[in-house]
C-alpha cells in the first residue's frame, strides 16, 4: 500500500524540527559548563546523540529507492526511526530536567 501524498515531506520536516529543538535544548542545558560530568550527564548525552542519529537518518531512509514503486518500505522504516529518535530525545530532555 503506498504512503499518503506528502508523508515523506512531513516526516523530513518533523525530524528536522525535532532535531533543532533538541540541539537548542542541549545548548541551553549547559553541555559546556565547567562542572565535572556525572554518570547521568553522560546518559543524557548518549540518549540525545542516539536520538539525533535516528532523526538525521529519517530523510535519507524515507527517500531511498525501493524495489517496487508502490512499496512504502522506506517510509515505514523512516517512521520507526522518527519515533525512536523522538523517544530518545524526550528521555534525554526529561532526564536532564530531573538531575
Amino acid at each position: 500500500m503506498p504512503s499518503p501524498t506528502g508523508s515523506v515531506v512531513a516526516l523530513s520536516s518533523a525530524s528536522a524540527t525535532t532535531f533543532s529543538i533538541g540541539i537548542v535544548y542541549l545548548g541551553y542545558w549547559g553541555i559546556h559548563e565547567a562542572v565535572p560530568w556525572r554518570f547521568l550527564d553522560g546518559v543524557v548525552v548518549v540518549l540525545a546523540l542516539a536520538g539525533f542519529a535516528c532523526l538525521a537518518l529519517v530523510p535519507w531512509t524515507a527517500t531511498r529507492p525501493v524495489e517496487v514503486e508502490s512499496s512504502d518500505d522506506g517510509v515505514r522504516v523512516a517512521r520507526r526511526l522518527f519515533l525512536g529518535g523522538v523517544i530518545a530525545i524526550w528521555l534525554a530532555l526529561t532526564l536532564s530536567v530531573f538531575i
